[in-house]
C-alpha cells in the first residue's frame, strides 16, 4: 500500500526561508521510504482570504484555487506542515489554508516541522494543534523543532544537525503508523 505525504510550506511572505527547510524535509522523507512525498507550497497554491461563497463543510467549491488545494489535500494520507512562528502563532496563511477545507482533513495524521528563534516554532505548533483536531485530524506528538534556524542556513540551503535528522526520522516513522491506523476510517 502506497502512502502519500503532503509536505506543505506555509509561509507565503517575501524573503521566506520555509522553502529551504521544506526542501530538506521532502528529500529526507523521500529517502526514509515510508511515503510517496509531494511538496506543496501555499505561495504557489495562491489562496486568497476565504473567498468561497459556501461553507467548506458543503464541499461546493467554486474557485479553481480551492479545487486544486482540495485535490492536493484529499489525495494525501498524511500531512506535514513546515511552519514558522510569527508572534508566537502560526502564520495567517496556514490558518487560512486549513479553514478553506473541511472533510479533506478528516482522519489524517499531521506532523509539524517548525522553525523560529529560541522557541523553534513550538508555540506556533501548540497554537495550530487545536485547529487541526477540530477538523478530525490527528496532530502527532513527534515533531521537528528548529530553534535559531538562521544558524542552519547557508549557500547550500538548510543544513540540519543530528537532532533535526533524528527528530525527522522518528516523526516519519510515527506518521506511517498513524496513517496506517487511520486510513480505514476514511473509507
Amino acid at each position: 500500500m502506497t502512502l502519500n505525504l503532503a509536505v506543505v510550506t506555509t509561509s507565503t511572505r517575501p524573503g521566506r526561508k520555509g522553502p529551504l527547510i521544506a526542501d530538506w524535509f521532502v528529500k529526507h522523507a523521500s529517502e526514509e521510504g515510508a511515503f510517496e512525498v509531494v511538496p506543496v507550497d501555499l505561495a504557489e497554491v495562491g489562496l486568497p482570504l476565504l473567498d468561497e461563497p459556501e461553507h467548506p463543510m458543503k464541499g461546493a467549491y467554486t474557485k479553481d484555487h480551492t479545487k486544486r488545494w482540495s485535490a492536493l489535500i484529499d489525495k494525501a494520507d498524511a500531512i506535514v506542515f513546515v511552519l514558522p512562528e510569527y508572534n508566537y502563532l502560526p502564520p495567517a496563511s496556514f490558518i487560512n489554508a486549513v479553514d478553506y477545507l473541511h472533510r479533506e482533513w478528516h482522519y489524517k495524521p499531521v506532523g509539524f516541522v517548525s522553525y523560529a528563534g529560541m522557541s523553534g516554532g513550538s508555540r506556533a505548533v501548540q497554537a495550530a494543534k487545536p485547529l487541526i483536531t477540530t477538523l478530525k485530524a490527528m496532530p502527532i506528538p513527534e515533531g521537528v523543532f528548529i530553534p535559531n534556524f538562521f544558524a542552519h542556513l547557508g549557500e547550500s540551503g538548510f543544513t540540519p544537525n543530528e537532532q533535526h535528522i533524528s527528530s525527522a526520522k522518528l516523526m516519519i516513522e510515527e506518521l506511517a503508523k498513524w496513517t496506517t491506523a487511520l486510513k480505514p476510517l476514511r473509507g
